[in-house]
């Protein structure tokens, strides 16, 4: 009688500077028929070199992290391996972190909200060759697009650019990354059609969004 072979598991690099939410994701993916984590990082740069050692077949990788992020991180590691097939998975949902990370080279962008069961559907359909953006980024981009509307987030960025608070600052008290705060500030002067902050805080009165 033959035995059947079990199918190669998918190999996966995580790379995510938050110590216990990179465990989390490793213990769930454990328990994931046809998938080993095979290395664990915490930068961009250590991204690259374990992807020299162990050559995986898919590696989910942070936006946000120190050194270089991982848009960077994405340009030399597509440099160096032009068929490296990355999964983001990142916390930001702005439509312009998502592009950045696209023409980079990313296959696929989804965020920390999403579901285990989409997860592990959206690193097959990468290592299938495919391409994947999250239900949630999905979301963002369609709104975008159609002109679409300021999020709670993006107001809640428009009030401290009124304040005259930087980036850093702005990423600070709403608890983001400076890349991240940047992104919100980006996608307000897109959606209000600004060329610059102070042009925002006008539109923002002239909108309503904003109260003397």
């Amino acid at each position: 009688m033959s035995r059947s072979i079990a199918p190669t598991p998918i190999r996966l690099i995580l790379v995510d500077d938050h110590v216990v939410l990179r465990a989390g994701l490793a213990n769930v993916l454990s328990f994931e028929p046809g998938m080993q984590v095979v290395a664990q990082g915490d930068s961009g740069e250590a991204a690259v070199e374990l992807w020299r050692k162990h050559r995986p077949d898919v590696m989910l990788l942070d936006l946000c992290m120190p050194g270089i992020d991982g848009v960077e991180t994405l340009q030399r590691l597509r440099q160096e391996f032009p068929t490296a097939r990355v999964l983001i998975l990142t916390s930001s949902e702005a439509p312009e972190e998502v592009r950045h990370a696209l023409a980079a080279g990313a296959c696929g962008f989804v965020t920390k909200t999403i579901h285990p069961a989409e997860l592990m559907a959206a690193i097959r359909q990468v290592h299938a060759g495919g391409n994947v953006i999250g239900q949630a980024v999905a979301a963002h981009l369609a709104m975008e697009q159609q002109g679409g509307s300021i999020s709670r987030r993006e107001l809640e960025t428009l009030g401290f650019v009124r304040q005259g608070f930087t980036n850093a600052e702005i990423g600070r008290l709403m608890g983001v990354s400076e890349n991240t705060a940047k992104a919100h500030v980006r996608a307000l002067l897109t959606k209000l059609q600004a060329a610059d902050r102070a042009e925002a805080v006008a539109r923002g009165f002239e909108r309503g969004l904003l109260k003397a």
